[in-house]
């Protein structure tokens, strides 16, 4: 396999993105330098996510959103830190960097304890899911069963002594990567609940390497557990 790049992150979030999107029914078009929708994209997600650093095709992008105006506050992940998107009037929402960790030579045998470890395949595992992410509390669901029909997506989650969810992350497996998103640990067990919901997936989707972002505390625990940076990115924010 190829070496690993930023377009292959970008691209692998993107397809999240779309995912997501499509579970409400606002799914996004594609073109070779950006991925967008024209409708209201679901709370914590873009309506436009740039593929390629090239700024006229995505500055032209943006300003047709800009012209139609999807909702009263819409986002736009500037994938490699350069459009100034300050110009058109948005506030910079955050910054962060793109990480990846290579994939071993071979699949790893499955390390999860005590098997505590599953896949989420149920509306009320998915439910209880997302309450345990918390993100979403007093607001409408972000992830919708739809999701769970997708073969690429997997939500994986582990269970205390108790049977209550104590972590979790969601992975989206692309044709040259796996995507990372809305990991999340809870009690007191850290670094070592964060890095099984790294192994979990690894074991879940094998063979391909695993990419996402972070910034601040948690970029530095994503390369204390093996992540490298690959660049930066930006999100924005337009608000009425």
């Amino acid at each position: 396999m190829s070496e690993i790049g930023v377009s292959d992150a970008v691209r692998n979030n993107a397809a999240w993105c779309d995912a997501v999107c499509s579970a409400h029914g606002c799914p996004g078009e594609l073109s070779d330098s950006h991925w967008r929708t024209s409708a209201p994209a679901p709370p914590n997600y873009p309506n436009l996510v740039t593929l390629d650093p090239a700024l006229a095709p995505a500055m032209a992008g943006v300003r047709e959103l800009v012209r139609n105006r999807p909702s009263a506050s819409w986002a736009v992940k500037d994938s490699f830190a350069v459009l100034p998107l300050e110009q058109l009037g948005f506030r910079l929402l955050f910054g962060a960097e793109w990480i990846v960790r290579r994939a071993p030579p071979v699949a790893p045998r499955r390390r999860s304890p005590g098997g505590r470890w599953f896949r989420v395949r149920s509306e009320s595992a998915l439910s209880a899911w997302e309450s345990a992410w918390g993100e979403s509390a007093g607001r409408a669901r972000i992830f919708l069963p739809a999701l769970l029909a997708r073969s690429e997506i997997a939500f994986l989650a582990a269970l205390d002594s108790g049977g209550l969810i104590t972590a979790g992350v969601v992975a989206n497996r692309t044709e040259n990567a796996v995507g990372l998103s809305n990991l999340f640990v809870r009690g007191e067990e850290g670094r070592s609940l964060r890095a099984e919901c790294i192994e979990a997936v690894a074991d879940e989707l094998p063979r391909l390497p695993l990419v996402g972002y972070e910034a601040g505390p948690d970029l530095a625990e994503a390369h204390a557990l093996g992540f490298s940076s690959l660049g930066p990115l930006r999100v924005w924010i337009q608000e009425g």
